[in-house]
């Protein structure tokens, strides 16, 4: 009720001070930031490549790719996860309430990475499989741990799918960037991500902080709630329809980067901007607080550091807004 979290990613390197953060701005629904700033192996593809089970993978021209053996960018990459966990056991120990870690989804990991031959694992619908399903094994090893070291908290995991729009509608470019990759129906995604959803073993959230966010594959893959910018909402009605059939959001509602000379956005603001769209969908106000939760639209990366703590605040103030009015 009235809950607030972040997407994932944090400015800067220093992993402590970023979950320190996190646990202080958002007491009731934290989650394991995310340091890009890091370099490889701290980006979003690299990190999840890592919990691959049997498909090691590498840096080749900048890019990752599917790899013969495990490597030093392999190692690296587990070993920038690993500190990111034993900080979680620390600053999480006694934790009772629910704690949220990120992933890149299957579609988005395959539009990410390429192959051995060149190409991005997208051009071979076969390999995109055996992907979700590497994915899927490496995802519930990776759950599993996190619940050992957190025995008393519940886990949910956020399957990060930016790229799931343009897969769908075949807009991947190719190298060339003259063609585009084959789309995936959107049958073949919903199955991709439900392999994974099923496999975990927690609730899921399919975050996706682009346009025309496929709703109605994401209740069909199983997920229990959808993380999305708010902004970027152009038809309520869909919208309405996942929120009837009971999925949950995570409403983003607070603009991850300042704007040039802007200040962040007050709790109200944020309130306002998730209460003026519950409005437009007409359903009672009571439900609010249970079914949503305020994030900002997406990763703070990009933000300053006094930004990222601010807009979190602003965040956990406008949840509890929401939960008592």
């Amino acid at each position: 009720m009235g809950s607030a979290s972040g997407i994932g990613s944090m400015p800067g390197t220093d992993v402590a001070e970023a979950q320190r953060i996190v646990f202080g701005e958002l007491p009731t629904l934290p989650h394991l930031p995310e340091l890009p700033a890091r370099g490889p192996g701290a980006d979003m593809i690299g990190r999840t490549a890592g919990l691959l089970v049997d498909l090691p993978v590498e840096l080749y021209a900048g890019n990752w790719r599917i790899a013969g053996h495990p490597g030093r960018d392999l190692r690296r990459t587990l070993d920038l996860l690993e500190r990111d966990l034993d900080q979680l056991t620390e600053q999480g120990d006694g934790l009772t309430g629910p704690v949220k870690i990120q992933s890149a989804g299957p579609l988005t990991l395959a539009a990410g990475i390429d192959l051995p031959i060149g190409g991005r694992l997208l051009r071979d619908h076969g390999a995109v499989r055996d992907l979700a399903g590497s994915l899927a094994e490496g995802l519930r090893t990776h759950v599993a741990d996190v619940r050992r070291r957190l025995p008393r908290a519940t886990v949910l995991l956020q399957l990060d799918e930016p790229s799931l729009p343009a897969v769908l509608a075949g807009r991947v470019p190719t190298e060339s960037g003259f063609s585009a990759y084959r789309a995936v129906e959107a049958g073949t995604a919903a199955t991709l991500l439900r392999e994974v959803v099923e496999a975990v073993g927690t609730p899921v959230v399919v975050h996706c902080c682009a346009p025309d966010v496929p709703l109605d594959l994401v209740r069909a893959a199983g997920a229990t709630a959808v993380a999305l910018d708010l902004a970027l909402v152009g038809q309520l009605d869909p919208l309405g329809e996942a929120i009837d059939a009971g999925l949950g959001i995570f409403a983003g509602a607070a603009p991850a980067v300042a704007s040039p000379g802007g200040r962040p956005p007050t709790s109200a603001e944020v309130a306002q901007r998730v209460r003026r769209v519950w409005d437009k969908l007409g359903f009672p106000a009571r439900r609010l607080a249970e079914q949503v939760v305020v994030t900002p639209a997406c990763g703070l990366a990009g933000a300053t550091p006094a930004y990222a703590r601010a807009v979190l605040t602003a965040c956990r103030d406008a949840g509890r807004r929401l939960h008592e009015d």
